[in-house]
């Protein structure tokens, strides 16, 4: 068993190559191997969003709080409330944030394959991001 304490490693900012906005990243955690789950909280600042991106084993969301926003490649963008679960599926090109006007924060679940939980692609225009 292994206990990580809440505030015991420092919130970290979301790098700009990978998120538009203010993003800040807490309680990461990554499983020893054989395992390979890992995943962080994650709060979206009004406007903040991430790149699109795809993931080589799925990624699951469990939204928090606030009110979000998120689509994938071939669908209409969709608002994201508190206890709605996303599922990604393996390869599935997609973006998630927070709202024009309310922040969101989620947890985000993902497995790495050959070392990588993640392919990170281009910015989400503000375009796209429209609601």
């Amino acid at each position: 068993m292994k206990i990580t304490r809440s505030g015991s490693a420092p919130s970290q900012k979301g790098p700009a190559e990978y998120f538009t906005g203010t993003v800040r990243i807490d309680a990461r955690f990554q499983a020893d191997a054989p395992a390979k789950v890992g995943g962080a909280t994650v709060t979206f600042e009004p406007g903040a969003r991430t790149a699109w991106h795809t993931h080589p084993l799925g990624q699951t969301l469990l939204v928090l709080s606030g009110l979000g926003l998120t689509q994938r490649e071939v669908g209409p963008v969709e608002e994201l409330r508190p206890g709605d679960i996303v599922w990604f599926s393996p390869g599935e090109r997609h973006w998630h944030g927070a709202s024009p006007s309310t922040a969101m924060s989620h947890i985000a679940i993902a497995e790495a394959q050959d070392g990588s939980s993640v392919e990170w692609l281009e910015h989400v225009t503000d375009a796209e991001y429209q609601p």
